[in-house]
């Protein structure tokens, strides 16, 4: 009788585990066109309707030494949007010394007022850590992107998406959103 006591523990921790990484393993998103996120008013924004696009998405900030990337992030979605069928999205994200500590709405008023942000924002997530958005783990984990394992180092970390709605590349966070290696990859 001790010793079952003693097992029960053991095989109730290793049923956890089993149904953990099988609910990971089914959960797993074969493209960014598989999800649907809220957007920074609370709408849903499914990415299944960007089928066809170049996409970009990074993790932004308010308070962070590259917010002022928000304006070369507007100028080349405004430069490329129609002309080579480009779109950016940007998630804000509090997890980098809380650099961005506003609500929803503030940061809105904040990108609208301080740099004309017309790219679509989504609400504050986060983007590592314990609570990572399902995006997040896609955008990061090769088990899910098929692309590579990577880690987001600070705001302003940009994944690019092609057409087919496949990680193509990751930029790093100081790399400016209009640098020539980015431009290439949107024109070509």
């Amino acid at each position: 009788m001790k010793i079952l006591w003693m097992v029960i523990p053991v095989l109730l921790v290793g049923i956890y585990a089993f149904k953990r990484q099988t609910t990971l393993v089914t959960n797993t998103k074969k493209s960014i066109y598989d999800f649907v996120v809220k957007d920074i008013q609370g709408n849903d924004f499914d990415f299944s309707t960007l089928k066809g696009k170049k996409i970009m998405i990074v993790n932004t900030a308010s308070k962070c030494g590259l917010t002022p990337q928000y304006k070369q992030l507007e100028e080349i979605y405004e430069k490329y949007k129609d002309e080579q069928n480009f779109i950016i999205v940007g998630f804000p994200a509090n997890n980098f010394m809380h650099q961005e500590p506003g609500s929803n709405k503030e940061i809105e008023s904040f990108c609208q007022l301080n740099y004309g942000v017309t790219f679509p924002m989504m609400e504050k997530i986060d983007i590592k850590g314990k609570d990572q958005a399902e995006i997040y783990q896609f955008l990061t984990k090769k088990q899910f992107n098929g692309y590579k394992d990577s880690k987001v180092k600070w705001n302003f970390q940009k994944y690019l998406i092609g057409r087919d709605g496949k990680l193509e590349m990751i930029i790093s966070p100081q790399t400016k959103p209009n640098d020539p290696s980015v431009v290439a990859w949107i024109t070509k």
